[in-house]
């Protein structure tokens, strides 16, 4: 699942970049994760099997204002059900400080549409075939419709 994670998150076409040691830390801290026995943990899984702790996965600039966002995952089933998989993404603010911008259970797939300040919508994957797809609307990202290789689908219930 992490490597279908990577692939949807990652875009070869826009340079990424490392963080310091601090700015890791801080992205961590700003999505809520604790340092626990050397990891980045945020979901409380009580040491299941299938517990994958918080990895930053990407860091590139999302909405194009000269700062990166981190995109930050994590897997396991006790936290995330069938989907295995969650993203939390943080930002660096003007200031030097992280900022949480939004975190869901699912895969990112990071879209050519845009919402406020040039936040890509996210088409957020896992099981089945028929996805949410959010935009940002200033202050958080919300459902704004679903597709399916960019066809429009209605979720089943």
């Amino acid at each position: 699942m992490f490597a279908i994670s990577i692939a949807l998150v990652a875009t070869p076409a826009l340079a990424q970049s490392k963080l310091s040691p601090a700015d890791s830390a801080a992205a961590f801290r700003a999505g809520g994760f604790k340092l626990q026995g050397g990891q980045w943990r945020a979901c409380g899984d009580p040491g299941t099997s299938s517990y994958s702790p918080g990895t930053i996965e990407t860091v590139r600039d999302l909405n194009g204002d000269g700062r990166p966002e981190a995109v930050i995952t994590g897997g396991g089933t006790y936290c995330f059900g069938m989907t295995g998989t969650g993203y939390t993404i943080v930002s660096k603010e003007a200031g030097g400080a992280w900022k949480l911008i939004t975190a869901s259970q699912g895969i990112p797939n990071f879209l050519a549409t845009k919402g406020v300040g040039g936040w890509p919508d996210i088409e957020v994957g896992g099981p089945g075939f028929c996805f949410s797809v959010e935009r940002w609307n200033g202050r958080e990202y919300v459902l704004n419709r679903h597709q399916y290789e960019g066809k429009p689908c209605h979720p089943q219930r």
